[in-house]
């Protein structure tokens, strides 16, 4: 029974160290793991290389500790909401040349503080909500995509620090105002155009002719009514006038009585 109990309370803290370590083993293998379809290598810092690889979308299950990650070149069209969550350590981030028509809000979320350098140059965003970059801090590239020049842009390049080297080749692809349409969109900013003013303007033209239409129609309406009720009252007039005068019933009348 002694060699017996012995035993037993040595195997319970070698298995908590078998546990423990295999816990830990797969906290170093889930921190450092490479997708499949990537190439990582760890010399400066986890570099995780993912350009043409016909992605469709962002790959799961990147390393925690990934400070580098390129995703150039592929056929990416949407970056959802918190899509890097927890690259907490990520400094640059390419998502350049892919198909991407939409970023949402809080794309970005958990990586703000350490982002450095963000590559969303040629692809396919013509408009971004107001709140995409919120906090922010890295420099961004968002030239060469097909940018339409109105408020909510204006809005996202003003919380914005852009690359220096491309921003003259963020330009308006289509504009509210069409003489803007092929122009920088900063030089446009800079001379002292306000794409919001123009959003009013719109608005209110667009309030003034639902307004007018709404007259016109009541005005209609109006008009319909009296015109009917004249034909009513003139139908009504005429009908008076085909029946046969009092004096003439009452002649009538007379004239019976005295056959009687």
């Amino acid at each position: 029974m002694g060699a017996s109990g012995s035993c037993r309370s040595s195997i319970k803290p070698l298995c908590c160290a078998s546990l423990s370590f295999v816990l830990l083993l797969s906290m170093i293998m889930t921190t450092h793991a490479c997708p499949k379809i990537c190439h990582c290598s760890d010399r400066n810092g986890m570099v995780v290389q993912c350009t043409s690889r016909n992605l469709e979308s962002i790959p799961s299950n990147l390393p925690k500790d990934t400070v580098v990650l390129l995703l150039s070149s592929n056929r990416i069209r949407h970056v959802p909401r918190e899509a890097f969550t927890d690259l907490h350590r990520l400094r640059e981030l390419d998502l350049s040349q892919n198909a991407i028509e939409s970023v949402e809000v809080g794309a970005f979320q958990g990586i703000s503080d350490a982002l450095r350098t963000l590559d969303l140059s040629n692809n396919h965003l013509s408009s971004l909500p107001k709140d995409t970059f919120t906090k922010l801090h890295a420099r961004v590239r968002l030239s060469h995509n097909p940018w339409h020049c109105e408020c909510s842009l204006q809005e996202v390049l003003r919380e914005l620090r852009l690359d220096p080297e491309t921003v003259n080749e963020v330009n308006c692809f289509t504009s509210v105002q069409e003489e803007y349409v092929g122009q920088p969109v900063i030089q446009v900013l800079d001379s002292g155009i306000n794409f919001c003013n123009f959003h009013h303007k719109t608005t209110d033209v667009a309030m003034f002719v639902a307004m007018f239409c709404w007259f016109s129609m009541v005005t209609a309406y109006i008009i319909y009514y009296i015109k009917h009720n004249q034909e009513d009252a003139r139908r009504h007039m005429e009908y008076l006038k085909s029946l046969p005068s009092t004096s003439h019933i009452s002649k009538d009348f007379d004239t019976a009585s005295s056959v009687f």
